[in-house]
């Protein structure tokens, strides 16, 4: 009984959780590396789905409902899916501006922001790049964003946050030096995408993409774009395709039976693929793709 009642007088925070929804699970898994078990992740997208589309399920109005925090991609790559949600959750600890709303291409540098946008360059995100997560080394960066965050917000528990980010720091470093070494004799090689969202891989790695099957961003090849790739392809022999688990492999499949060059599906985030379970799976998997 007195251990009853000594419990009922412990502070609540001690068995207190923060709910922190996020957009993408590698945002997830950053943000349990860093929080522990002072955190519940809510992650609203999975891996193997389309990041650019997803369906504001009743179900995710829920989860961001019940959120403390939301932790986004950012760069425009949800603008087409989360704002919904966030409307319709009616949240104000999700919503964009709070101290507990997390926009994480804010602190990284995005490539290929453009000039202009018109409709006619496809669909464009204005900010750049959004696929910053796939360079290994901007994931210390939003490591440290997420440290932060999760300190301004439970500042009780800053130094397990700090611990584990050192921790997480440590064992991150470590594999970039290997996935440095497995893809040094990969450098200059040229490539052809689906779609541009490698091009942080690309850039840490040294591969250079020459062509993607899209015409342009979000529109569908067309023959005359598939012929002329073709012919590019057997012109400038590039290693392979590199192609995503969302999109159709149809045309890809029919440029490799005319050309023979290599279709690699590279996975785009965790549970893209059923071997990619964590951060470091999905890394490891991208780096020993290429042959």
């Amino acid at each position: 009984m007195n251990r009853f009642l000594l419990l009922a007088f412990l502070p609540l925070t001690l068995f207190a959780h923060l709910n922190i929804a996020v957009s993408y699970p590698y945002i997830g898994a950053l943000t349990k590396s860093i929080g522990g078990e002072h955190i519940n992740t809510v992650v609203l997208a999975k891996g193997n789905w389309d990041p650019h589309f997803v369906v504001p399920r009743p179900s995710l109005i829920a989860k961001v409902r019940n959120a403390d925090a939301l932790i986004m991609n950012g760069g425009q790559l949800e603008i087409g899916w989360l704002p919904p949600l966030l409307n319709r959750a009616s949240n104000p600890k999700t919503q964009v501006g709070a101290k507990s709303f997390l926009n994480l291409s804010h602190y990284v540098h995005m490539l290929h922001k453009p000039h202009s946008v018109d409709r006619s360059l496809g669909d464009v995100h204005p900010d750049g790049n959004p696929h910053f997560h796939l360079d290994p080394k901007n994931i210390l960066r939003l490591a440290y964003t997420i440290k932060i965050f999760l300190t301004s917000m439970d500042s009780e528990h800053k130094v397990i946050y700090e611990k584990n980010y050192v921790e997480f720091y440590s064992m991150w470093v470590k594999n970039i030096d290997i996935w440095k070494a497995k893809m040094k004799d990969k450098k200059g090689s040229k490539v052809i995408q689906f779609h541009d969202n490698l091009a942080y891989f690309n850039q840490a790695y040294g591969l250079e993409s020459i062509a993607t099957i899209e015409p342009l961003p979000g529109i569908p090849p067309s023959s005359r774009h598939t012929i002329n790739l073709i012919k590019l392809i057997k012109e400038k022999k590039p290693c392979c395709i590199l192609h995503d688990v969302y999109h159709s492999t149809k045309t890809a499949e029919f440029i490799v039976s005319k050309t023979g060059i290599a279709l690699v599906i590279m996975p785009h985030d965790i549970g893209a693929l059923d071997n990619v379970e964590d951060l470091v799976s999905l890394f490891d998997h991208l780096t020993s793709a290429i042959k």
